[in-house]
């Protein structure tokens, strides 16, 4: 058992900002993004990504409209240094993208990242060392003043030799790690330290990143201390303001939202959040979060399943089916109250109206996932999500009345043999229950003619193989072929009719219309329907009279066609 949290752990002292200012904020535009996918992210992975899968994800980076992408950690292995040389001198760069690189504040380190930048348009020197007490005092053995003088001296640094390369435009980036767990006072110190070693103006601009490198305090921390940073800062116009948000307590991305509404204006991520421990911020998650409240996110996710397929080759981790807004299941209910709502929304979709969808809060189509795999059937699925898989793969509109029996015949289908079922699982087990050609009444043709007022038909059905013309009137061609039914002694009474056209589907064969007619009870047997298909909508009629013909005795217990009259 757990122990009592009180006996090992404490509460993160809570950040107090008394006059916050940003929960009455709202997001109106989106940040700057800057993906880690290839520095953060690749090193969090079981197997790093070798040159080819670097270049793919980065080619895949650009593409998605990244302006700002850290490619490597280039002092920390000869495979990363290679690999940002190769960015730079193979060309692979476009105009309006700036590569970023990582390097700790030692001198060393600092002069190998200087190197791997050598004849770069523009770059992004990302510089850092951690603040807080917990590493000050257990990990490094230093005072504040010697870690403020340990920033400094990096940036002083960089600066010299960045003035040695003056034909790359260079951008510093200064994080003070573990932000989230230090003294706020503190951290203000060191970043104010950077700015002014740097030279920041609003011309030369110092991009000042505040991570929340292990995820300590709920969000609304976090944004506090964001804001209070915001309000603080010296040389704020000469500042672009940037969170790096970690997921240790699952809220990475609600973090980096308030942080925006707190004033930060850059967000650090992975496309999937797969950075260390529990990952990072999941950019995908939050970008689509932005779009899903009317705000373009300024990244092009209109493929998401290709972003999905080339992330997972590249890090050879697996994305989770029910992963925010790309899960191969997230657009996927199998609900049955679920489904009858999605079905129900679809269907009240008008295109001058904003998106209102029961249970999906973006539409599918526009990450270009497709509707056919919305709505799937299993054990829990109900009348709604059978109504729809029809609908969309087969044309098939049914009946309410119709949806609640043929879902009966899939339930029953589905807790026999257990597991999901598909579309054309469903198609066949409809098809076989209404448009079966084997069962005992079978219709062949029919004759139509006029007789004063009357309608009458001439109907040629086969009866257990044997032949039978049967004749009767009516005031139209059901009702005349209920009385020809019943000429024969043939027992039916039709209680609804319905027909429809069908909308063009090669899977359900050449058939353009459909009807429905509802068999009222007769002889003990319950109510049911029948369904019949054609190309001609009053010979889909007379198929779907036979159609309820043949399911009423199907109800019938021992039921059984003698010569032309059904008797139990």
């Amino acid at each position: 058992m757990l122990q009592h949290p009180a006996s090992k752990y404490r509460p993160f002292p809570a950040f107090h900002l008394a006059d916050r200012q940003w929960p009455s904020r709202t997001i109106t535009q989106p940040p700057i993004w800057m993906s880690t996918d290839l520095r953060d992210g690749n090193q969090a992975l079981f197997e790093p990504m070798n040159a080819e899968r670097k270049m793919r994800m980065f080619r895949m980076l650009c593409d998605i409209g990244f302006k700002e992408i850290e490619v490597a950690f280039p002092s920390a292995s000869a495979t990363d240094f290679n690999f940002v040389r190769e960015l730079i001198e193979g060309g692979h760069i476009p105009q309006d993208v700036s590569i970023e690189v990582l390097t700790q504040a030692r001198e060393h380190l600092i002069r190998r990242t200087m190197e791997s930048l050598k004849g770069a348009r523009r770059a992004i020197v990302h510089v850092y060392n951690p603040v807080s007490q917990n590493f000050r005092d257990t990990v490094f053995g230093m005072s504040k003043s010697e870690v403020v003088e340990m920033a400094v001296s990096a940036v002083t640094l960089i600066k010299q030799l960045a003035a040695e390369q003056p034909e790359t435009e260079w951008v510093l980036e200064y994080s003070p790690e573990t932000f989230s767990a230090a003294e706020t006072e503190f951290a203000l110190e060191i970043c104010d330290a950077v700015t002014a070693a740097w030279g920041a103006t609003p011309d030369n601009k110092v991009i000042l990143n505040l991570p929340a490198t292990v995820e300590l305090a709920t969000p609304n921390v976090y944004a506090d201390q964001i804001e209070w940073m915001h309000r603080h800062l010296a040389r704020r116009d000469s500042v672009i303001l940037s969170v790096h948000t970690h997921n240790d307590r699952g809220t990475a991305v609600a973090a980096a939202e308030l942080a925006l509404m707190a004033g930060a204006e850059r967000v650090e991520g992975c496309l999937f959040g797969n950075g260390e421990r529990t990952g990072n911020v999941d950019i995908v998650t939050m970008a689509l979060n932005l779009y899903t409240q009317g705000i373009a996110p300024g990244l092009d996710f209109s493929d998401i399943n290709a972003v999905a397929r080339t992330v997972e080759y590249c890090n050879q981790l697996p994305i989770h089916p029910r992963h925010p807004y790309v899960g191969d299941l997230v657009f996927t209910a199998f609900s049955g109250s679920h489904q009858d709502a999605i079905k129900k929304g679809f269907a009240a979709v008008r295109p001058d109206a904003g998106w209102n969808v029961p249970y999906l809060p973006v539409d599918p189509k526009d990450v270009g996932r497709s509707y056919d795999s919305v709505i799937r059937v299993n054990s829990q699925s109900g009348k709604g999500g059978i109504a729809y898989l029809l609908e969309a793969e087969y044309g098939i509109v049914m009946p309410r009345r119709l949806q609640v029996e043929f879902s009966g015949v899939v339930q029953q289908r589905t807790d026999s043999h257990g597991g999901e079922i598909s579309a054309a699982e469903i198609w066949q087990l409809f098809a076989a229950t209404y448009l079966d050609s084997a069962a005992p009444v079978h219709y062949r043709e029919h004759h139509l003619y006029e007789r004063g007022e009357m309608q009458g038909i001439r109907l040629n059905v086969e009866i257990n193989g044997v032949a039978h013309f049967l004749e009767g009137e009516g005031n139209g061609p059901v009702d005349a072929a209920v009385h020809a039914l019943q000429n024969a002694g043939i027992a039916v009474r039709v209680h609804s009719y319905e027909e429809r056209s069908m909308t063009a589907s090669p899977k359900a064969g050449d058939a353009r219309a459909c009807a429905f007619i509802e068999i009222a009870n007769v002889e003990g047997a319950a109510a049911c329907y029948g369904v019949g298909m054609d190309s001609n909508i009053v010979t889909a009629t007379l198929k779907a009279l036979v159609s309820g013909l043949n399911r009423r005795v199907a109800f019938l217990s021992g039921a059984a066609w003698d010569g032309a009259t059904a008797v139990a």
